[in-house]
């Protein structure tokens, strides 16, 4: 099988982490069991290492934007830093505009300068720190720019955990919030992030619906996965589900290797940890 495509990684370079792009405080790296000498950040050139022993050819990187930067605790990884890695490995790295809904046609704006002009494949959203549910009028604009972009949008469903003493957000990602808006935007491309814990039926029943819905396992180390999660992938949903790790929570290496583990069928596997990505952001094969 040619090389693996990460779809979930977040930049936790030193510099990221120095100058708070990341969010992540020192009790959610603690939580998540984060080796104590990775907290302070990792090299890029670490990451690709590491990216190189899993077999893992392509990470889309997440330029963030977390919610409100009015409210406190608020945060985002820059546009233009995640671009700047993207060309510094063109054929290792593609980057994903974080959305506002806040910035209104600002933020509109930004996006299509992210894809346009940047060459970003796709969309990010993160409901839980903007504090509405994926259904909310606040995102159809984006919505409707990504259609108008043809890119596909991705987002964490499910409940979420502490990333920040400053700031305890509410769990507003219930899967089936996309049913509406598959309704709408039928040609938008919707992807489900970190499988929907603990609603995962409910995001496989999403992606069974609609053929425009997908999901990945992501955040979640692979033996963790749930049972339906992993039948779902092995079987009747083996063309809606793609690989991420959501790095640093979950080590390159770590997750290839558990997902060998899983013992899926050699047509899944090879949909799971690429076919299915090239055809979601239309990448270069």
């Amino acid at each position: 099988m040619a090389g693996a495509i990460d779809i979930v990684v977040n930049p936790f370079t030193p510099e990221a982490v120095e100058k708070g792009w990341t969010g992540l405080d020192d009790a959610f790296k603690a939580q998540v069991r984060m080796p104590e000498e990775m907290r302070g950040g990792v090299s890029m050139k670490d990451y690709l290492g590491r990216m190189d022993r899993a077999g893992i050819q392509r990470s889309l990187l997440i330029a963030v934007r977390a919610g409100d930067l009015n409210k406190r605790g608020g945060f985002e990884m820059p546009y233009d830093y995640v671009h700047g890695l993207c060309q510094e490995h063109p054929d290792r790295f593609s980057g994903l505009a974080g959305i506002d809904p806040f910035r209104g046609m600002q933020g509109l704006r930004d996006l299509e300068y992210a894809v346009r002009e940047l060459g970003f494949v796709g969309a990010h959203l993160y409901p839980h720190w903007c504090e509405l549910a994926p259904d909310h009028a606040k995102y159809y604009p984006y919505y409707a720019k990504c259609c108008e972009l043809d890119i596909p949008i991705m987002m964490q469903v499910g409940h979420n955990l502490v990333y920040s003493r400053e700031r305890r957000l509410p769990s507003v990602g219930r899967p089936i919030c996309l049913d509406q808006v598959a309704i709408d935007f039928p040609e938008l491309r919707l992807i489900g992030i970190h499988i929907g814990v603990p609603w995962t039926d409910e995001m496989i029943s999403m992606c069974w619906k609609h053929e425009n819905v997908y999901t990945a396992g992501d955040a979640y180390a692979p033996k963790h996965w749930p049972d339906s999660f992993v039948h779902y992938a092995n079987t009747y949903g083996r063309e809606k589900v793609m690989f991420g790790t959501d790095w640093p929570v979950i080590d390159p290496e770590r997750g290839v290797r558990e997902v060998e583990a899983l013992g899926l069928r050699e047509e899944s596997k090879r949909l799971l940890m690429r076919d299915n990505a090239l055809k979601v952001f239309k990448l270069p094969a």
